[in-house]
Parts: C-alpha cells; structure tokens; sequence
C-alpha cells in the first residue's frame, strides 16, 4: 500500500483503484482537444494532479488513475474559508491508497476575495451572475500549477493536471483556454524537459464531468463542493447551484446533505 502524507489519521485500510484500460487520455499538445477515446491508452508514467477535494478534480484523479501508473495527488490550504475541502481531498487519496500532498500557501493574504475574506460574505446565485466575480481568488490556479509544476519535476514526472471545465469559463479567468495556453507555452520551458500540462475537461460541462465520474464509480460523498464550508452545504452559493444543476441534469442523487 502507498504511504499517505499529510493529516494524520492512522493506517489506512484500502485497496488501490483497479487500473483498467479506460478510454480517458489526454491530448499530446495542449492547443489540441481530441475527445476522450482518440487517443491509445499508455502506462508506466509518473503525473500530478492538483486535487482540490471537488467534484471536476476527484473525478479528473479517477480518470488518470486510469491510465498513469504513479499519480501524485497535491492540495493548497491558502486561506479558503472552505478549507474542509482539503479535508475532502485527503479521504479521497486515503480510500484510493495514494500518497497525499498539502502546502500551506498564504495566497488570501496578498490576494483578497470572498473566499478568503472574513469581511466579506460568500455571494449567492449561479456561476454566471455578476456577484460570482466577488469569488475569484487573483491568479490562484497560476500559483497552484507552479507548485505542482515544481513538484513534478522533483518526482520526475511528466504531465500536470487540474480540472477546470467549460462552466468556469464565464468567471475565472485562469480556467479559459487562453490561459491554459500560456500556462503549458511556460511550463515546456521551464525545465531541460518538457512539463505537459493537462486539462482534459476544458470544454466539459459539469454535468459531462458527473456523467464520467458515474462511470468511474466516483465516491461523490467524499467531495465537498461549498464555499461556505460549515458542517452541511448551504445548497444556495454559487458552486453548491452548479452541482446541483449537474446532478439534477444527470438524474442521479447527490450523496452530501445540504442546509436547506
């Protein structure tokens, strides 16, 4: 069995993901989006996976563990006043037999939002309201992708991944392709090996991403989604609304209990 790191909470009892051959590969360049079954399953690789205890990226985690031999997860504490989510995370890495990765990053400190603000409240509403800008936390995934980036390259791994999809686009503008694009022109340069960087849901809806985690047999109870981040979901912030519009799309049952 894989070691954890991180939380300590005893020996963990659990079998590996089987490694079946799946049909999720990602695109060789990542200028280029193939679907999913275009490409041939490969093994014997090492990637990270930046795992924030969410629905995309535990699902995108399932999905590598598909098709990668090693797969090291990495979760940020950077202030979040969801910071169970990271909590979220490390069940996820402990039920799967994976080694967990957490850094302390005081991103809130220099780059303020609701999210890591005690001053300000969590808007309510969906993803494409107005108010939902109030929870962009400045160049997050930027910081989160040059950490993992330098992790990779101690591990001698070769891709990063991380889950931004088509439902952030409106929002965050470090889930936009343009950004993707930028972020893997960096990270080709970086080191004396070519880093690749992989976001194979960019163009996904939630519900696409709910839809191939059902198939995944996605342990959905283990996420935690809410920016409020108390003991039940509040069902009314913006990330509670896109999961539960996916669910309900998809027709299947949220496990996670909510406020209301």
């Amino acid at each position: 069995m894989k070691s954890n790191e991180g939380r300590i909470v005893g020996p963990a009892s659990v079998q590996e993901l089987e490694r079946s051959k799946g049909e999720f590969v990602p695109s060789e360049v990542t200028r280029v989006y193939p679907k999913i079954t275009e490409v041939p399953t490969r093994y014997n690789r090492k990637a990270v996976v930046i795992l924030s205890g969410g629905m995309d990226s535990t699902t995108l985690l399932y999905d590598v563990l598909r098709q990668m031999e090693e797969v090291y997860p990495i979760s940020f504490h950077y202030g979040q006043k969801h910071n169970r989510e990271v909590n979220s995370a490390f069940d996820t890495c402990r039920k799967l037999g994976l080694p967990f990765k957490s850094l302390q990053i005081p991103l809130g400190l220099v780059a303020p939002s609701s999210l890591t603000s005690k001053d300000t409240d969590i808007p309510k509403g969906h993803y494409e309201d107005e108010s939902m800008k109030q929870t962009v936390v400045p160049n997050r995934n930027m910081v989160f992708i040059s950490f993992a980036t330098a992790y990779a390259i101690g591990l001698g791994a070769e891709e990063v991944y991380y889950g931004a999809h088509g439902g952030d686009h409106a929002i965050y503008p470090d889930c936009r392709p343009e950004f993707v694009d930028a972020m893997s022109d960096v990270m080709r340069l970086c080191d004396y090996k070519e880093i690749k960087l992989q976001v194979p849901y960019l163009y996904w809806t939630k519900a696409d991403i709910l839809k191939r985690g059902t198939e995944l047999g996605v342990d959905y109870s283990l996420t935690w989604t809410c920016y409020e981040g108390k003991e039940l979901a509040c069902g009314k912030c913006g990330a509670c609304a896109e999961r539960l519009e996916a669910f309900r799309d998809v027709g299947v049952e949220d496990p996670i209990k909510y406020k209301d």
